[in-house]
């Protein structure tokens, strides 16, 4: 727990401390010296800090500045602002001051606290306090969470020894091998060769001679919380009635850190009134999913167990779920961490909408985006009650199995409806197919594969129509929940590629369209698009070479020259991609050269000139590229 009011710092304070100091042993007191190890960094800062705790040779203004105000440790800006030394005026010709030389530490209790929260490896600080008690045989005493601390002794550098265990398990061939999923292979090849947490163990074993565990009244804490909210009528009932909820997401994040806990509350108020304001017939369950959701993901961000990035690039629920039934990707630590997340935090509590990015980014940048806040509501609304789910869309985001027999008749009706009107986007035809194609090889659907292929053929002509090109094709294809994939599906994934061919020069010739259309009048707009845009993409390609030199032809003289230079400078960096166009630019040359021909000479038929012979350098640029090619043709 942090320092919260009930943690267990406090209880170190009001009653540890004060028992310790209240006793003789031998007609001695002793006095206690209390150390938070939060954002240590290294193991001699440890050393300052007791030395200036313990040091007989303290500053008599800050000695009675601490017994005026009763404090026990030296004020922060005492422990920073000064060259320590120095201030306790014991500095000799300059040497590096052994710090240990100071102590006196005869009659003193050591306190350590927040051993989880120390920048340096846990089992590098055990030693050295270990050093203080054998040789000093000081007596100390150790505060930490130890559930955090194994969390961190975990999670530490995940990406990387994720990475080594599959290494190890290739070179061993356990890569392929089909006895469990590969996600608890890699687990646990990374607990057998990166078990820190066993060292922990050792070490503790040989080192601390007592452990007490400090567990405070859960309830009575969270009910004292709960009373933050006592204005909001309606919030500290819906928090009331879920109560055993809230705890069992709390406890599931392994850390007992209270601070974290109020926030996290207190970011669900506002999505609980914003919920309420725009959607007030939102159901109770996804407001229950909310509060999990809340309060699971300000503990993963803000304990520093992950990255903030795993769930960065995690645009919607569908994209979260659909992480979770592909098995796929192997390397992806982040397939791999929101698994966990998902199993841990939602163990026994089913919810179709689980994953909220609007509240992913609110607890994450502290800024409420109300269009992304929409998006998901509206999504929520239409996908909740999976009865107005189209049916395509629940065999792309729910495992096909859980679709029950008397349903599935049906479903694949509908989809096949939808198919055939060319309503599902180019590449879901793809992904579903490769299910129809594996439920027909076991025989849940009676069509034979011919037929099927060609609905789907039909159906994909229709769809490119209205779809977008889509660019990341291998990582779309990669969310089908299937393992084994159709031989069949070479013909359906070339037909797909040549109609998102067109739909990207389809792009392309839009977006050369509205780009040229700025010159001759809003160049402004044109320099900025274009820099932006068609820096390294053959956008001359999409755009009739004619209409191009009657709109360049048209503009000043002094945008005739800046677009001329864009040209060169942007073929001297990537010719290699513009290659493409070279057939429009060599066309483009040929009319300006045509127009020129036997025309007086002027400003402007001089820059024109100039914009033709810096166009034989751009066509000569792309010409060395393309030789290559030519002679290889020849030695085969």
């Amino acid at each position: 727990m942090g320092n919260g009011d009930h943690g267990k710092t406090y209880f170190w304070n009001h009653k540890i401390r004060k028992k310790i100091e209240s006793m003789q042993f031998n007609g001695k007191r002793f006095t206690t010296i209390y150390m938070s190890l939060y954002g240590i960094s290294n193991l001699e800062d440890i050393s300052k800090k007791i030395f200036i705790e313990t040091t007989q040779l303290m500053d008599k203004n800050l000695r009675k500045y601490m017994e005026a105000n009763e404090q026990r440790t030296i004020p922060e800006y005492a422990r920073t602002g000064i060259d320590m030394a120095n201030f306790f005026g014991i500095i000799q010709n300059r040497d590096k001051i052994n710090y240990e030389e100071f102590f006196s530490t005869d009659d003193k209790v050591l306190c350590f606290d927040d051993l989880e929260r120390a920048n340096v490896d846990v089992i590098d600080i055990l030693g050295y306090i270990n050093n203080f008690v054998e040789h000093d045989h000081i007596k100390t005493i150790i505060i930490c969470n130890e559930k955090e601390l194994s969390t961190k002794l975990k999670s530490s550098n995940l990406e990387m020894k994720t990475f080594i265990a599959t290494y190890l398990l290739d070179k061993q061939d356990e890569l392929n091998s089909t006895d469990k999923p590969i996600v608890e292979k890699i687990q646990q090849k990374i607990e057998n060769v990166f078990d820190k947490a066993n060292d922990y163990e050792r070490i503790k074993e040989k080192l601390i001679g007592e452990t007490f565990e400090y567990a405070p009244q859960f309830d009575y804490i969270i009910n004292g919380i709960f009373m933050r909210y006592e204005n909001y009528a309606d919030f500290i009932r819906f928090l009331r009635e879920n109560t055993r909820l809230i705890i069992s997401t709390f406890e599931r994040s392994g850390t007992r850190n209270l601070r974290i806990f109020k926030h996290a509350l207190n970011d669900f108020k506002k999505v609980y009134e914003m919920v309420n304001k725009f959607y007030p017939h939102t159901s109770h369950k996804v407001m229950q999913t909310m509060l999990i959701f809340t309060i699971a993901i300000s503990f993963e961000i803000k304990a520093g167990k992950v990255s903030k990035d795993k769930f960065m690039n995690i645009k919607d629920n569908e994209e979260y779920k659909s992480i979770l039934v592909s098995s796929r990707i192997l390397i992806d630590t982040r397939q791999f961490y929101i698994k966990e997340f998902d199993n841990n935090y939602y163990y026994n509590f089913k919810s179709e909408y689980r994953f909220f990015k609007f509240i992913e980014y609110y607890v994450r940048t502290r800024i409420f985006d109300m269009k992304i806040f929409k998006e998901n509501m509206e999504t929520i609304r239409n996908t909740v009650d999976i009865e107005n789910l189209p049916a395509y869309k629940r065999l792309l985001i729910e495992e096909y199995w859980k679709i029950s027999d008397d349903e599935f008749g049906k479903v694949i009706e509908d989809i096949i409806k939808d198919v055939k009107q060319g309503n599902i986007r180019l590449i879901d035809n793809v992904k579903i197919y490769a299910y129809f194609s594996y439920f027909s090889k076991k025989n849940l659907i009676d069509y034979d594969l011919k037929t099927i292929k060609n609905v789907f053929f039909n159906g994909m002509n229709l769809a490119s129509l209205k779809s977008e090109y889509c660019a990341n094709v291998d990582e779309e294809l990669a969310k089908i929940a299937i393992d084994e994939v159709a031989e069949d599906m070479d013909d359906i994934l070339k037909h797909f590629h040549t109609l998102n061919e067109q739909l990207h020069d389809k792009m392309f010739k839009e977006k050369a369209e509205d780009i040229f259309a700025c010159i001759p009048m809003k160049m402004e707009i044109f320099y900025e698009k274009f820099d932006r845009e068609c820096m390294n993409i053959p956008i001359f390609k999409y755009y009739d070479p004619y209409q191009l030199f009657q709109r360049i032809s048209c503009a000043n003289n002094e945008d005739i020259v800046i677009i001329k230079e864009k040209l060169v400078d942007r073929v001297d960096k990537y010719a290699k991609q513009l290659e493409p166009e070279i057939k429009n630019i060599k066309q483009l040359k040929q009319i300006m050269e045509d127009y020129l021909d036997g025309k007086d000479p002027s400003i402007k038929m001089v820059m024109l000139k100039e914009f033709s012979k810096d166009l034989g350098y751009i066509i000569n640029k792309y010409k060395p590229t393309l030789f290559p090619k030519k002679e290889e043709k020849v030695e085969e």
